[in-house]
């Protein structure tokens, strides 16, 4: 994986009480639901530090396509985040989805869409404006093969033309479950 690995720690936790809840936030940590294909999930806690300080050092938009590691309870696990909530008015992260991402296990995840060459782009250069249509594929690759990015070379684009997705180049192992004839991106009018 080309983001670096994150570690999280972790402590199980009954959930069975709503009170729970609120004194593992009261404790600035944060419940998450660990999910796997195949087995049930189970109810978390993660060290809420840790995990602001992760965040804040993801690159913005590739939250999706970062690999982080659960330790705790003797075990070791590599996981990706599916969904995180957010409180409406402070932000603090409230509750996370979290799925296990084993290393040879095929996984689902969306990939955000890097747009290069914009310095060079005759469009832009002569007063066009870039307009992402989509910022996010949708792959199935291994866990252990997630792409942080893929890019998609605008250089070549006047005003008023487009890029379609078929234009990503996907590295080995990685299939785009998404329609490839989609319009990613336009060089606008302004």
């Amino acid at each position: 994986m080309e983001t670096g690995e994150m570690k999280l720690k972790m402590y199980k936790r009954d959930g069975s009480k709503k009170s729970e809840l609120t004194q593992i936030r009261l404790a600035g940590n944060v419940p998450a639901i660990l999910y796997s294909s195949g087995t049930t999930s189970q109810k978390i806690t993660i060290d809420g530090t840790e995990l602001q300080a992760a965040l804040r050092a993801i690159v913005p938009g590739q939250l999706s396509t970062t690999l982080f590691t659960l330790t705790g309870e003797g075990e070791e696990m590599p996981v990706i985040v599916k969904e995180i909530q957010y409180h409406p008015t402070t932000y603090a992260v409230r509750h996370v989805d979290l799925f296990l991402a084993k290393p040879k296990q095929t996984v689902k995840v969306r990939v955000p869409i890097e747009y290069t060459g914009t310095g060079e782009c005759q469009g832009i250069k002569l007063g066009g404006f870039l307009r992402q249509v989509i910022r996010y594929v949708l792959v199935e690759c291994l866990a252990d093969k997630i792409p942080a990015t893929l890019s998609l070379d605008v250089r070549s684009l006047a005003i008023g033309q487009s890029l379609r997705l078929s234009g990503l180049v996907f590295p080995e192992g990685v299939r785009p479950l998404t329609d490839l004839n989609e319009v990613a991106v336009v060089i606008a009018k302004r």
